[in-house]
């Protein structure tokens, strides 16, 4: 379980996240929604422990999260998976390499600086990319794919890292619908079939109620909505998006799949 207690993070005066607390169960599928600036990436990177905690702590499994270091430190960002809205793939190295990188905490530092992987790293990987249908570009250059293929890539090299939870933060920003769906669905699949924990930043609130089995929105670094989707009114949703609301509420509720198909092999989380 995910606890989070009195968490904050400022950068000089300003709380860009501002006393939050919340739990998630394991195998929970949350969506973290609010306006661009709401403090949404903040929230996930503090508890990644990339950006860091002014007060307040994070535990996963009872464990302070925000005091470790070094390579618990390290330990527990390969627990925690990020996946980021610009994908942070290396272009110039092959999609294969991209994925082997979910592997560093796992290899000596020089394997990776030489880029001499075992057997077995390797099979992960390709695993993994298979999975997500990227297998047939695992010798290409990262930045010769399109948004959507690269933002596959980045799920695929989360998966090797073994996560018990994945922090995505806003991971369709910038795709089309068609891609939209490709990933979301993704992500589905990881959390129901392998029971992983994700928590999703999402802009759409359209998306976020046909997903998430549970939302928490988020207004100037605060916390104030924490509940399921149908709880989560029209009022409501104009009160926590204001200006925005309209853009975020146009779109129609995506089609989701009621069960986790195709289901992943269990070797891409090996």
């Amino acid at each position: 379980m995910l606890v989070v207690e009195g968490l904050t993070c400022r950068f000089g005066t300003k709380a860009a996240v501002d006393n939050a607390s919340f739990s998630v169960a394991a195998g929970g599928f949350v969506g973290v929604i609010g306006r661009s600036g709401a403090g949404k990436s903040t929230l996930l990177r503090t508890i990644n422990r990339l950006a860091p905690a002014t007060s307040g702590r994070v535990l996963f499994d009872g464990q302070d999260v925000t005091a470790l270091n070094g390579r618990d430190l390290r330990k527990w960002r390969a627990r925690s998976a990020m996946i980021f809205q610009q994908f942070n793939l290396i272009g110039r190295l092959d999609v294969l390499t991209n994925v082997l990188m979910g592997r560093l905490s796992d290899v000596p530092a020089w394997r990776s600086l030489f880029q001499i992987w075992p057997e077995t790293e390797i099979a992960v990987a390709m695993s993994a990319l298979e999975q997500f249908d990227m297998a047939q570009h695992a010798a290409q250059r990262a930045d010769q794919l399109s948004g959507g293929q690269q933002q596959r890539v980045a799920i695929a090299r989360a998966m090797v890292q073994g996560p018990e939870i994945i922090l995505a933060d806003e991971p369709i920003a910038s795709l089309d619908p068609r891609n939209t769906k490709i990933v979301m669905d993704a992500l589905l699949r990881i959390n129901r079939h392998f029971g992983i924990t994700v928590l999703c930043n999402l802009h759409s609130l359209d998306l976020a109620r046909s997903y998430c089995d549970r939302l928490i929105g988020m207004a100037a670094g605060r916390i104030v909505f924490d509940g399921t989707p149908s709880a989560l009114t029209e009022h409501i949703a104009r009160e926590l998006y204001d200006l925005e609301a309209n853009e975020v509420m146009a779109t129609g509720t995506a089609d989701v799949p009621a069960a986790a198909v195709p289901a992943l092999s269990k070797a891409a989380a090996a």
